[in-house]
C-alpha cells in the first residue's frame, strides 16, 4: 500500500482498512477544519512536509495522540500528521478565497488590523457582511475576495496564472509557497476537476494528448509537472527560479535536460472529470 494513502498507523486505523491491516482501534474518524493559515501535512510527528492544507479545509482526524491529529484529506485521501491546535470544529465554511490572496481584518474597514493572511481557496464561514467585509471566524475579510463554496473556475490555467511570482516551496499549497504538483493541483480543482497531489500519481491518471501542445495539457519530467498555456509557454513553479513563472517550452525542456533532470517523460491532456 502507498504510505501517502494509508490511514493507518500502530494505535488506528480507518475502518475502511478492516480485513486489509491490523489494527488495535478501527474508526470512521471525524471531520475537523484547518484554522491556521497553512498546516503542513507532515510523514509523521515532526518529520518532513508531504503537502499543505489551507484554513478552512477539511481534515479526517482518525486520533489525537500527543499533540498530533493523524488523519487525511477527505478530498484527495492523503494521509499524514497536522499538529492538533491547528484543527478546530468551529467553523463550517460557505465560502472560498478567490483572489490569490487576502487579509482578514479586526474590523470591517481596511485600515483596521490585519489578523491573517488568506491564501487562494481558504475556505470560510460568512456570518454578515458589512461596508463591504464579510465577517468570518478569522476576522473580516473583503467581500469581493469571497466566492461561494460552489464557484467553479472555468479556466485551470488562469488559475495558475494567478499564483505568478509566488515562492517555490517543496510540498507547498497555498500563494505563500508552491510545488510543481501542488499548482497544478490548485489549478484543477479551482476549476471543479479531480486531480492528485503528486507529479507521479498526475502523470498515472491523464490520458497522453495527440497532436501539438494545447492549453491545459501537462508536460511531466521525473519528479515535475507543468501547464501548458498556449503552443510555445508553460508555466510551472521550480526551483530553478524559485517561483511560479512562465517559460518558453523548448527552453524549458532543453534547460531540464542540461541541468540532468532528463526528458520530458509525458505530454498529457487531462480528461474534464469533476472532483467527487
Amino acid at each position: 500500500m502507498d504510505r501517502r494513502f494509508l490511514p493507518a498507523n500502530d494505535r488506528v486505523a480507518h475502518s475502511g482498512l478492516e480485513g486489509a491491516v491490523q489494527s488495535p482501534v478501527f474508526t470512521d474518524g471525524t471531520l475537523w477544519r484547518i484554522c491556521v493559515p497553512v498546516a503542513d501535512l507532515l510523514s509523521g510527528p515532526g518529520q518532513s512536509r508531504d503537502k499543505q492544507l489551507r484554513f478552512g479545509q477539511g481534515f479526517t482526524v482518525l486520533e489525537f495522540h500527543q499533540g498530533w491529529a493523524f488523519g487525511f484529506d477527505p478530498v484527495d485521501d492523503y494521509a499524514g500528521y497536522i499538529k492538533a491546535d491547528y484543527l478546530t470544529q468551529n467553523q463550517w465554511p460557505t465560502h472560498r478565497v478567490r483572489t490569490r490572496a487576502t487579509h482578514a481584518y479586526t474590523s470591517p474597514d481596511f485600515k483596521s488590523q490585519d489578523l491573517m493572511f488568506l491564501s487562494f481557496f481558504s475556505e470560510l464561514c460568512v456570518d454578515q457582511v458589512e461596508g463591504g467585509f464579510a465577517k468570518t471566524p478569522a476576522g473580516w475579510v473583503p467581500d469581493r475576495h469571497l466566492a461561494p463554496l460552489s464557484w467553479v473556475a472555468e479556466d485551470p490555467v488562469a488559475i495558475a496564472e494567478m499564483c505568478l511570482g509566488s515562492p517555490y516551496l517543496w510540498g507547498g499549497d497555498s500563494a505563500c509557497g508552491i510545488d510543481c504538483s501542488g499548482l497544478v493541483q490548485l489549478a484543477f480543482h479551482a476549476a471543479g476537476r479531480a486531480c492528485p497531489r503528486d507529479s507521479d500519481l498526475q502523470e498515472a491518471s491523464f490520458p497522453d494528448a495527440t497532436g501539438g501542445y494545447a492549453r491545459g495539457d501537462l508536460l511531466f519530467w521525473k519528479g515535475h509537472v507543468a501547464l501548458v498555456v498556449d503552443a510555445e509557454t508553460l508555466i510551472h513553479a521550480n526551483a530553478h527560479h524559485m517561483a511560479v513563472v512562465h517559460e518558453n517550452i523548448e527552453t524549458a525542456i532543453a534547460r531540464i535536460e542540461k541541468q540532468g533532470d532528463g526528458p520530458v517523460t509525458s505530454h498529457k491532456r487531462p480528461s474534464g472529470k469533476d472532483l467527487p
